[in-house]
């Protein structure tokens, strides 16, 4: 294993060498799919969180706007998984697998500490009853289907924000593509959602910028996703 910190570096901060410009006409191309598809997203994302747990419409809400990201991202132009830099074989490059892993983990680690404060400190049970309100949708449903539906989700939104979005947007796409995400998921109203989305988004999108490619946020978005639907439901 090597040293943590060469761990973070080459996953959020060593670019790689690649070439993947678009032309201009479709560069434009890509930016007017984009626009389209986020604006539709954030409105299938704020119906679907308002659903009343419990109700059948919860599922097929949630897989509208996983099919919403996955077309407007596939429909936007060509996508790719992207390297890091392989420290076994030097100027080599790897498909990023372990290092997005333990990243996402250690997330999950930051946001168990957070739960645990937010439940400890009684000024902040506005903050609890805003992660109750997430978690009341999971305790009504299947945990083996949401733990599909969270996948298919995860994987969606980052062939959209770290795929489609990130390559539309030529200056700053990572601050761009956070604020995206974070602006889709207030769509819902929950302060904690959007916060975690703000930081999930930086994350991924350092990773994108690293990478060249989804992969490896993908792979952290998961790792830390599906790790808080078992977690969170046995903190609160």
């Amino acid at each position: 294993m090597k040293p943590l910190p060469v761990l973070v570096r080459r996953s959020l901060w060593d670019v790689v060498p690649r070439d993947q410009r678009d032309t201009d006409a479709g560069l434009r191309r890509r930016q007017w799919v984009t626009a389209g598809f986020l604006v539709l997203g954030g409105a299938v994302l704020a119906v679907s969180l308002r659903i009343e747990p419990g109700s059948v419409w919860f599922y097929p809400a949630t897989l509208l706007l996983a099919a919403v990201w996955i077309v407007g991202a596939l429909v936007s132009g060509r996508l790719h998984l992207g390297r890091i830099a392989d420290l076994d074989r030097p100027g080599g490059l790897e498909r990023p697998i372990l290092p997005p892993f333990l990243l996402g983990a250690a997330m999950v680690g930051v946001f168990v500490l957070g739960g645990l404060t937010v439940r400890a400190l009684p000024f902040l049970q506005p903050l609890e009853d805003q992660i109750s309100n997430v978690l009341a949708l999971a305790d009504a449903g299947s945990l083996p289907v949401l733990f599909v539906i969270t996948a298919i989700n995860g994987i969606a939104e980052e062939l959209f924000f770290r795929g489609a979005a990130y390559a539309a947007i030529p200056h700053h796409p990572v601050l761009w593509t956070t604020v995206a995400y974070t602006i889709a998921t207030l769509a819902t109203g929950n302060v904690m959602l959007s916060f975690a989305a703000l930081l999930l988004g930086l994350v991924a999108g350092l990773q994108r910028r690293a990478s060249g490619g989804i992969l490896a946020p993908a792979i952290t978005h998961l790792t830390w996703s599906l790790s808080m639907l078992v977690v969170l439901p046995a903190i609160f």
